[in-house]
């Protein structure tokens, strides 16, 4: 007996009362984002980001799987910032004092905050940066001086509160002014080695600045040339920049931070690590030696806490999901690896501050750490 026989017939398309909720919504959606949704590169993005979220939440050690040699005898130095010391409560004198001092440490970056020195228009005060260089030159210590607008320490851009009513291109016209007076004063001083233009100067998402300005960014860079021969160091934009325009400075600053609070996508209200293993560091260096012949620095390596709030509102508990004398040690060593001969790190204010407080767990540790691998 013969088997029937079954035509094959046509499937049809489901109707809409049988497509599940997203594939309406799929199918909603315009011609060319479908096309991109179904491409091989959005898979591949994809993955990657799964990826770097498996890195950030388990604390990436899996994914830095390639050591390399520690630079020997890096140039250790701290950022400094009396704004900062003021804002924790503590004496800016005592606090730079006892780093040079206590910690030994003898290479600074300080800031000429514009908001501190030219709080009334023409009326410059250069007292508390005179006595910091000063200072710092009695122990024979070096100092890389940060100029511009855009400085460390929140609120990042510093201009003072009668510029914002300087109207059209008038208020940049009174920064190259001020910019000017800071250069030509320090620039027969032996102390200051160089100048750090502009903190992250196209860092577009930290900070109360406006959007970056690459014209005024270059108009600056070609000004400080023309008013001093030292060196102009600049740090690139966070820890994922790269300097595919002008200007080109002497060296180029990477910022190295581990363990941060998360505010700015899920989950939310969490700490994660940097996506940023030391492979990526070196490998962004050589990219960056082989396209401008330039070399870099460490400029801001993390060694005080990140939280959900300012650090002198966190308990000791709180400070240490971010920044423990473990992940003070971590650091150090990662940062090393990297390859970077020149490295400021950067949380001076806050190791004074805890041990000013009763604790000096963390400025102790600081001390060996610095000593021991030098």
């Amino acid at each position: 007996m013969k088997k029937a026989q079954h035509t094959k017939k046509p499937i049809k398309k489901p109707s809409k009362k049988q497509q599940t909720r997203l594939s309406r919504w799929f199918e909603s959606l315009p011609n060319w984002l479908k096309v991109t949704l179904r491409s091989k590169w959005f898979k591949i993005a994809v993955i990657v980001a799964v990826f770097a979220y498996a890195f950030m939440w388990t604390g990436g050690t899996w994914f830095d799987f390639i050591r390399f040699p520690k630079v020997d005898n890096p140039n250790y130095g701290v950022s400094f910032s009396a704004k900062r010391a003021r804002e924790l409560g503590l004496d800016p004198h005592a606090n730079l004092s006892a780093l040079l001092s206590e910690m030994g440490i003898k290479n600074y970056r300080l800031m000429s905050y514009w908001d501190d020195v030219e709080k009334t228009r023409g009326t410059f005060d250069f007292a508390e940066l005179d006595w910091e260089i000063a200072e710092i030159a009695k122990y024979g210590g070096t100092v890389s001086l940060s100029i511009g607008l855009r400085q460390p320490r929140w609120p990042e851009c510093h201009a003072p509160s009668w510029a914002y009513e300087l109207k059209g291109n008038a208020w940049k016209q009174a920064l190259y002014a001020y910019m000017e007076i800071v250069v030509k004063r320090y620039e027969h001083n032996n102390t200051v080695i160089n100048w750090q233009l502009e903190n992250e100067a196209v860092n577009n998402w930290f900070g109360t600045c406006d959007p970056p300005d690459r014209e005024r960014l270059n108009e600056e860079f070609d000004l400080v040339r023309s008013w001093s021969k030292k060196p102009i160091w600049m740090s690139l934009s966070d820890q994922h920049g790269y300097p595919v325009n002008q200007p080109t400075p002497d060296k180029f600053g990477y910022s190295v931070y581990r363990w941060v609070w998360n505010d700015k996508f899920p989950p939310y209200g969490t700490y994660l690590i940097y996506p940023t293993p030391v492979w990526y560091h070196r490998l962004r260096a050589v990219i960056i030696g082989a396209y401008t012949g330039k070399d870099i620095f460490i400029h801001e390596l993390q060694l005080e806490p990140w939280g959900p709030e300012d650090t002198k509102n966190l308990s000791v508990e709180e400070q240490n999901k971010s920044m423990s004398p473990q992940q003070i040690h971590d650091n150090l060593s990662y940062a090393r690896e990297i390859g970077a001969k020149d490295i400021y790190v950067w949380g001076g204010e806050w190791w004074y501050w805890r041990k000013t407080h009763g604790d000096p767990s963390i400025w102790n540790t600081v001390k060996h750490e610095l000593e021991t691998q030098r």
